[in-house]
């Protein structure tokens, strides 16, 4: 038993491409069978049906209509699928037996190319990675689409290398075959990328150029891998891919990927888009590649002071020409995305509407070097010298394509008259018949007195006239012969009319084959141009950014900041940028924050729902700003430059990983206390809160002993143990800081402003009380507090003895050595808290049960509904047992 000659030839190509669905063109329809059928119409939500397999009897198929293909390719892409693209690849007139069939393309995330499927805004990287046996990763990854391509290379370390990865939003990598499952485990759960495999460490000689900037082997290999991956899924002309630019991730700053995630810089933690994140605050950029760099710097700052000086510069100029900076966004508002346009023609899928795009692009060009060259500031004229107009492709764009062509490249109507002798010939036969054709209507009517004669055209019988039964008599047969018989009319044809019809379909069959080969001619002498285009692409990116944070700096009341020499931090009336637009600048309280090298640590006390995390919050994006090159939200800023932040900021279970808050806090801790340096920046957010209350406060001391001792980063570590303020008297770097409340009428008002020492109380009962807790569960919970306070007992200790060694990872009981335990242990400690206070009745099984519910919600990580929606339903179980 066999399948049909058509289905063996599908099962053959498909063997070479299980990790795809397979469209197979069949005339107007892509098809596909058996699995990919399946599951394809369930993804698509298109009709199943079967086909005569042969003699397998019938077999499961689905397909989609060629026209509508990109649509359907998109979903797939999107839902983290692959499509392998088969066409036929010779003409079937000429073919002896079955048509010949090959994929012509893999499209998969990483190399998608079309519109639909790619953020404007957004690079879609592609990456490739090499653990060589120097332990050593080597790293290429590229944007297809724009042609941009990097390489790098690090210690082989999984962190490292996803948050390399999370640097740069890898949309897929791949890996070799053989790579360790665990690995690639880690990077589908952190990532949520795709991973492919490729085990080619060489790549063809005509890609020497694009590997001309590599250092070393590993960094040769993983570039090789990556082309090697796109020659066997693209299989197509790819001139537009750069050289890969080298470069050493220690000449940015370091944001891991908890800190990125913590601080909300380009995702938001809520709703994992662009909104309240500090990308979102600062985007004002009026071109697509302009906001694709502006998210390239946000991801990696700099740490080279004269490069963010330089910055800093053109944004401060540009700041002082504001008519002039309207003009430039608006001029700018017109440039289309000159990176994906020049790698649509290297690609072959540009149309006539894309080089009208780019012809319209290079027409603004003039007038913003015009612009910028007008400025007496030297670095703007800079700015406007690197402009090259590309006039040459400008005008020939302009001389060769109509302003509004078809979509559609073989319907015509795509290249201006006079552009082509030949084709302004064919086109004034097709205008001039078609003419002749309304004069020969006319001239008929006369001649046989029949008012409604007219002549016609469709595609079966050609040109024809027209004319109604009523009227037949009038008919002159010895000119006019029978072509057509329809229910109320005849149609009629003329030895003249013959003659003019074949001149014109012959003139339109070559007219449209002609435009159809110049528009080829065309886009071949665009490529010639794509590394210049490139080259413009850049720089108006870069005028387009330092443009976006002028307007920002200007509007948010942003200032310069300036670097310290000697590693000190002044930072007057600073303010979280993203929560001050969204509260208005007149409601947001600005606070001060003083740092220096005798001032290492500030340990920070207050309320829940005081603003400390929000303080810590606007120290790192104030740090992330300044180098950037942006200006800051604050009166004044003396910053260091930072080579890393490190963040341990709210409290979330990672579930996918199955690992506990409490877990999340120990990893994201040690990954700070292990790879920070004097110059590094380190926030810490009630470290501790997720496991038992000594535990806590034993591990919270002893990290800020450790880094004081070892570490010496500049850090602000934030507590709801209060004991821990006495540290201040035996580490002569931490300082206490607090965020003021007050009480009014039995209520906390909280002012949301740092002031010097620790907080006097935490407010934890009237935080509840402001949550509309009964006021039952109120009172005894007082009682309870004072009974605490009356047998309270100091367990902080003096410092332990320092040690030079690293921390240790494991056995973290051991910090709070033995004889450093309060007299009574933690379980009688534990098992008084409940126990019953002097003349106060025994809480009943409700309340207790209320109580334990109440200790175990974890607010700060809770969403303001979360936090609401328990409350309600602890209130209603209240007034249910009433």
């Amino acid at each position: 038993m066999a399948y049909t000659p058509m289905i063996q030839q599908y099962l053959a190509i498909k063997e070479q491409h299980q990790d795809a669905f397979l469209f197979f063109r069949l005339g107007d329809f892509y098809e596909m069978f058996f699995e990919d059928a399946l599951k394809a119409s369930q993804l698509l939500e298109i009709t199943l049906t079967a086909r005569d397999g042969g003699d397998q009897g019938k077999i499961p198929m689905c397909g989609v209509p060629y026209h509508a293909v990109q649509g359907y390719i998109d979903r797939l892409v999107g839902k983290g699928h692959k499509i392998a693209i088969c066409e036929q690849v010779e003409d079937a007139k000429l073919a002896k037996g079955m048509v010949k069939r090959e994929v012509v393309q893999v499209i998969s995330q990483g190399t998608l190319m079309e519109r639909g499927g790619l953020n404007e805004k957004e690079n879609n990287y592609l990456a490739a990675v090499v653990e060589h046996a120097s332990q050593q990763y080597g790293l290429a990854y590229c944007d297809l689409s724009t042609g941009e391509m990097a390489m790098t290379y690090f210690a082989a370390d999984s962190q490292k290398l996803i948050d390399e990865l999370s640097t740069i939003n890898a949309k897929e990598v791949i890996m070799a075959s053989d790579t360790d499952e665990a690995l690639l485990e880690q990077l589908r759960l952190q990532l949520n990328v795709m991973i492919s495999h490729n085990d080619a460490l060489n790549c063809a000689k005509s890609h020497a150029s694009l590997l001309s900037q590599t250092i070393n082997e590993v960094e040769h290999q993983a570039v090789s891998r990556l082309l090697n991956y796109l020659d066997d899924t693209q299989k197509r002309d790819l001139t537009h891919l750069q050289p890969a630019n080298h470069y050493e991730l220690n000449l940015f700053m370091k944001i891991d990927f908890y800190s990125k995630r913590n601080l909300e810089i380009t995702d938001s933690i809520r709703g994992k888009g662009r909104q309240g994140t500090l990308l979102w605050l600062l985007d004002e950029t009026q071109t697509a590649m302009g906001g694709r760099m502006l998210k390239q710097w946000l991801d990696r700052p700099l740490i080279e002071r004269s490069q963010i000086e330089r910055r800093q510069d053109n944004v401060a100029a540009l700041m002082t020409y504001f008519f002039e900076r309207q003009e430039l966004a608006q001029a700018l508002k017109q440039v289309y995305d000159l990176e994906r346009l020049s790698g649509r023609v290297a690609y072959g899928n540009v149309n006539a509407r894309d080089l009208v795009q780019l012809r319209q692009s290079l027409q603004q060009i003039p007038a913003i070097k015009e612009l910028l060259e007008s400025m007496t500031d030297a670095n703007l004229k800079t700015l406007g010298q690197r402009l090259n107009p590309v006039t040459e492709l400008r005008t020939l764009l302009e001389e060769a394509v109509v302003d509004t062509p078809p979509i559609a490249l073989k319907e015509g109507g795509m290249i201006r008259n006079g552009y082509n002798a030949d084709l302004d010939v064919y086109q004034d036969a097709m205008h001039n018949g078609k003419s002749w054709l309304a004069a020969l209507e006319t001239q008929e009517r006369e001649a046989t007195g029949i008012k409604n004669l007219k002549i016609g055209y469709n595609r079966v019988f050609g040109y024809y006239i027209e004319i109604t039964r009523s009227h037949l008599a009038n008919v002159p047969e010895d000119r006019y012969e029978r072509k057509q018989t329809l229910s109320n009319a005849e149609r009629f044809i003329t030895p003249e009319l013959k003659e003019k019809e074949r001149i014109i379909l012959e003139a339109e069959e070559k007219s449209l084959a002609l435009e159809y080969s110049l528009f080829l001619e065309l886009r071949e002498a665009v490529k010639a141009y794509i590394e210049p285009l490139q080259t413009l692409a850049k720089a108006i990116s870069e005028i387009d950014v330092l443009q976006s944070f002028a307007s920002v700096s200007e509007s948010q009341q942003f200032t310069r900041p300036i670097f310290s020499n000697n590693r000190e931090m002044n930072i007057v009336n600073g303010r979280h940028p993203v929560v001050e637009k969204v509260l208005g600048h007149q409601s947001y309280v600005a606070n001060d924050c003083v740092m220096h090298n005798d001032r290492q640590l500030l340990l920070i006390t207050g309320p829940n729902m005081s603003g400390k995390s929000t303080y810590m919050r606007q120290i790192a994006l104030i740090a992330i700003l300044a180098q950037v090159g942006c200006q800051v939200p604050a009166t004044e800023a003396e910053l260091p430059l930072f080579d890393q932040v490190f963040t341990r900021i709210g409290a979330a279970d990672d579930l996918i990983s199955g690992q506990s808050t409490f877990m999340v806090e120990m990893l994201e801790a040690n990954n700070a206390i292990q790879n920070a340096t004097p110059d590094s920046l380190i926030l810490f957010d009630e470290i501790g809160r997720g496991t038992a209350t000594y535990d806590g406060m034993a591990l919270a001391q002893s990290m800020i002993e450790y880094i004081d001792e070892n570490v010496h980063a500049k850090t602000l570590f934030s507590t709801h143990y209060h004991e821990l303020t006495a540290l201040s008297d035996t580490l002569e770097h931490l300082f206490n800081v607090h965020v003021t409340a007050v009480e009014e009428d039995g209520k906390v008002v909280f002012l949301h402003k740092i002031e010097e020492g620790p907080a006097d109380q935490s407010y934890g009962i009237h935080v509840a009380r402001l949550a509309h807790l009964p006021d039952a569960l109120i009172e005894r919970a007082g009682h309870i507090l004072e009974q605490l306070e009356q047998k309270e007992q100091v367990i902080i200790q003096a410092p332990l003895e320092r040690k030079t060694a690293p921390l240790p990872t494991v056995a973290v009981k051991e910090v709070v050595k033995e004889e450093q335990q309060p007299q009574q242990t933690l379980e009688e400690q534990q098992l008084s808290f409940f126990e019953e206070p002097v003349k106060q009745p025994a809480p009943s099984k409700a309340e207790q049960k209320i109580i334990t519910r109440l200790n175990a919600l974890d607010l700060l990580a809770m969403t303001p509904m979360e936090a609401m929606m328990s409350l309600y339903d602890i209130q209603k179980e209240l007034k249910a047992k009433k």
